[in-house]
């Protein structure tokens, strides 16, 4: 979810080489420009056998594609920001959406979300807090995960960010156990 990263999916496939990481994008030219990649990939290294991408609207369509407890994990880095109020519902973290991430996560899952854009990063973090199926994890905690190193230093958009010497903003939040 999110701007895909080509890197970062083939980062998360060697951490868990038997589990399946699925990119989803909405926009054609990024998953064509994926797909062809991780062709390339599988053809040279005959590695990335667990990672694929699909063009979708996950924030619409991820109830389709995976059940009840389904995920383990769900990126999202680097969204549209969408600065105007009007388009906040647009977002990809927020109320209309984090019903349907716990849905999918199972108990114990994570959700792990990098911005460069503060603004978008307090709305995560009010939102994610505010929802009462998932609760943050530490900053030590969310340090020593692998997973969590992978999306700090390996997605394009984050490195353009360091080159520029921008700032990034992350949180990770686990899914609690329903009541």
């Amino acid at each position: 979810m999110g701007v895909f990263c080509v890197i970062l999916i083939v980062a998360l496939a060697k951490i868990e080489p038997n589990k399946l990481a699925m990119g989803f994008e909405i926009r054609d030219k990024v998953v064509n420009f994926v797909g062809e990649k991780i062709r390339a990939r599988r053809m040279q290294n005959d590695d990335c056998h667990n990672i694929s991408v699909l063009r979708t609207n996950s924030m619409r369509h991820l109830t389709n594609y995976f059940r009840k407890g389904d995920l383990e994990k769900i990126f999202i880095c680097f969204p549209d920001p969408h600065f105007k109020t009007q388009n906040h519902r647009r977002r990809i973290v927020g109320p209309r959406f984090l019903s349907d991430y716990a849905y999918t996560l199972v108990p114990g899952g994570k959700i792990y979300c990098i911005t460069d854009v503060e603004e978008l990063h307090i709305w995560h973090l009010e939102h994610l807090r505010a929802h009462s199926l998932f609760v943050e994890i530490s900053e030590a905690e969310a340090k020593a995960d692998p997973f969590y190193q992978e999306i700090w230093n390996k997605t394009e958009e984050g490195q353009k960010v360091e080159r520029n010497q921008g700032q990034k903003f992350a949180c990770v939040f686990k899914r609690i156990i329903d009541n």
